[in-house]
């Protein structure tokens, strides 16, 4: 598997980033990647099929200059920026594990699960269908998208966070796993205090990516943001 660890200075190329990875694998020929980029600056992102203005604070996003964007996966809002590092995984659906949704999210969840447990050396548990948490704290979320091939995995871990900023950001989401029980966002998330260096090592471990990425498809990259990712009628279309 490959290995990148790319990072734009837009919010919008690394979301389109993810999408043009998945398309290139998809378009042949086919590879397997592990992406690691870490926000530099704060924005929101709704899942592919959110109500930006049920989920966000649209207000107090727009007063405080913190862009509400889309991405091309689906799950709840989230709030990134310092303090976040994300992962996208590019795998092929014909492996065994990866031929349904459910199987999907439990295979790399379970993977995640053990590497992270290993790397705290404390319990880090699947909760809901889609997070990882510890004693009952929220501490990564993901989703995901299929085409024909290949899927993309996303997902990001809370390292140092400002969980009071994720609190005026977001409103209630409208839909919560059951493990939630109601909590606000900042009862419900916690940060791991750990270099993102350290994930970035145990993630690259547990899925063997070492290969660097041959080539980057920045144009493709930098022209999807323009054409999507930077449209209101793509962040704001539900």
């Amino acid at each position: 598997m490959y290995f990148c660890d790319l990072t734009f200075s837009s919010p919008e190329e690394n979301l389109a980033c993810d999408e043009t990875l998945l398309e290139s694998a998809e378009r042949g020929p086919g590879f397997e990647l592990l992406r690691v980029w870490e926000p530099m600056t704060y924005f929101v992102v709704v899942g592919y099929s959110n109500r930006a203005a049920t989920e966000a604070n649209l207000p107090f996003c727009k007063a405080n200059d913190i862009p509400v964007l889309r991405r091309c996966t689906g799950g709840g809002t989230v709030l990134q920026g310092p303090g976040c590092i994300n992962y996208s995984l590019i795998v092929r659906i014909s492996d065994g594990p990866f031929q349904s949704i459910p199987g999907t999210n439990a295979f790399i969840l379970k993977c995640h699960e053990a590497a992270f447990t290993a790397l705290l050396q404390k319990p880090v548990e699947l909760a809901g269908e889609t997070d990882l948490a510890i004693g009952g704290l929220k501490i990564s979320g993901n989703a995901q998208r299929r085409k024909k091939q290949f899927l993309l995995f996303h997902g990001t871990l809370l390292l140092q966070l400002d969980l009071s900023l994720v609190e005026k950001a977001l409103l209630f989401p409208s839909k919560q796993p059951g493990y939630r029980r109601s909590r606000s966002h900042t009862d419900f998330l916690s940060n791991l205090k750990i270099p993102s260096s350290s994930v970035k090592s145990a993630l690259a471990q547990c899925w063997n990516a070492w290969e660097p990425l041959p080539k980057i498809p920045q144009d493709e990259i930098s022209r999807l943001a323009s054409e999507k990712y930077r449209k209101p009628e793509w962040n704001f279309r539900i």
